[in-house]
């Protein structure tokens, strides 16, 4: 049993999920431009492919060791301002970037990076679900789609001014997270005046129902299917350019523009995934999407290049749904842990997928990278997992 205050905000702050939204777009820019100039450092820099998993590993398991720390600590303790500082070390972490001159530095400057989303997820996970007027899934969507469509801009922006301008062209984008940090100051003045207000609002007790180890055992089986999920869009974010290009010969531009196709079918599966997910409970959404995605990562690695396109994009839209579902699923586990329950997902998130990006950085040097995506082609499987998750009805005990 635990408190909430969610009853108590009525009406969806629609300015407020505009501001974090788009803020979670800049954030996410930021981290996909590192996944996307990973050919432009390798060419730079020398690197290997396992070296190109370390810094992805340094960069998401920074966010993942952090994340649950920031989220336990602000639910007993908000913290408004924290949301501008934490852009600010994004800032700081694309501007080294630009200007690193060892690997050691890229490697700084990715945790840097790491260390900004930590700070950001969960606060702007909690205004999201405050400003939402009860339509949870809906704002943890809209919320999300925001990063999605910052995750699906990086490759983009990166074909299109740091490929042809060189990679001091990446300082550019610190203009982005300067911007990040004003509206962000913005919306921890509303954030703040709510938790002020908050003191004198009847607190609303709420339950799940379920027995400790049952929603322990729940939250294990949700970790398991983010792991599948994260696992595979880790294998997209780090390799997928490289595949295009050893398969099918194409530029880095093209293969950027192709990278776009799979993060930018995200986002919209990311906003289906909360409006279905409110209409027909989040464990609906969970099953479609995790399991029903294998036949198509199943054909990807053996197909043609016109087909590779359209595979991409059918993936992307059905496995991105999913995440607004289970973190709203993992909030109706633990009321009043709003904190937690997003440092925990966007942070196992993090960190699996780095986890995930290194292995199969050292499988690809091993064995080639057509080889990884024929592997990790099973991951979906690991969404039969869902069989043992709580039904809704249990949830509304």
């Amino acid at each position: 049993m635990s408190l909430s205050l969610d009853a108590n905000v009525a009406r969806t702050s629609w300015w407020v999920l505009v501001g974090v939204s788009l803020c979670h777009m800049i954030n996410d820019v930021m981290q996909s431009l590192l996944a996307a100039i990973y050919p432009l450092l390798a060419q730079e820099f020398s690197l290997d492919f396992w070296q190109i998993g370390l810094m992805t590993f340094a960069f998401q398991v920074t966010a993942s060791l952090l994340q649950p720390l920031v989220g336990l600590v602000t639910d007993r303790r908000p913290m408004p301002q924290s949301l501008p500082l934490g852009m600010g070390s994004t800032l700081a972490g694309v501007s080294l970037l630009a200007y690193a001159t060892s690997f050691g530095g890229l490697l700084i400057g990715a945790m840097l990076i790491g260390f900004g989303s930590a700070i950001f997820h969960p606060e702007a996970s909690r205004v999201a679900r405050l400003a939402s007027g009860g339509k949870f899934g809906t704002a943890q969507s809209f919320f999300q789609v925001g990063g999605n469509f910052g995750t699906a801009l990086g490759p983009l922006l990166a074909a299109f001014i740091v490929v042809p301008l060189g990679r001091p062209s990446v300082a550019w984008f610190a203009v982005m997270a300067l911007i990040g940090m004003l509206i962000l100051n913005r919306v921890g003045a509303w954030y703040g005046a709510l938790a002020r207000a908050s003191a004198s609002w009847p607190r609303v007790v709420t339950a799940t129902g379920l027995s400790r180890s049952r929603v322990v055992w729940a939250i294990v089986l949700l970790a398991t299917l983010t792991f599948s999920k994260n696992a595979y869009t880790a294998s997209i974010a780090s390799y997928y350019t490289f595949f295009l290009i050893e398969r099918f010969d194409l530029s880095v531009v093209s293969a950027q523009q192709m990278l776009f196709l799979f993060l930018g079918a995200s986002a919209v599966g990311v906003m289906l995934g909360g409006l279905i997910g409110d209409r027909f409970g989040p464990t609906v959404v969970i099953w479609a999407s995790i399991l029903g995605v294998l036949p198509f990562t199943l054909m990807l690695p053996h197909v043609g290049l016109a087909a590779t396109g359209i595979l991409s994009v059918v993936i992307g839209l059905i496995i991105a749904s999913a995440f607004p579902a289970i973190v709203v699923y993992a909030q109706a586990l633990l009321p009043g842990r709003v904190g937690l329950v997003a440092g925990i997902f966007f942070g196992f998130a993090f960190g699996m997928g780095g986890i995930a990006a290194a292995v199969l950085g050292a499988l690809a040097d091993l064995r080639g990278i057509v080889w990884v995506y024929q592997l990790c082609a099973f991951l979906p499987l690991l969404g039969l997992c869902a069989i043992w998750l709580p039904r809704r009805s249990e949830l509304a005990g």
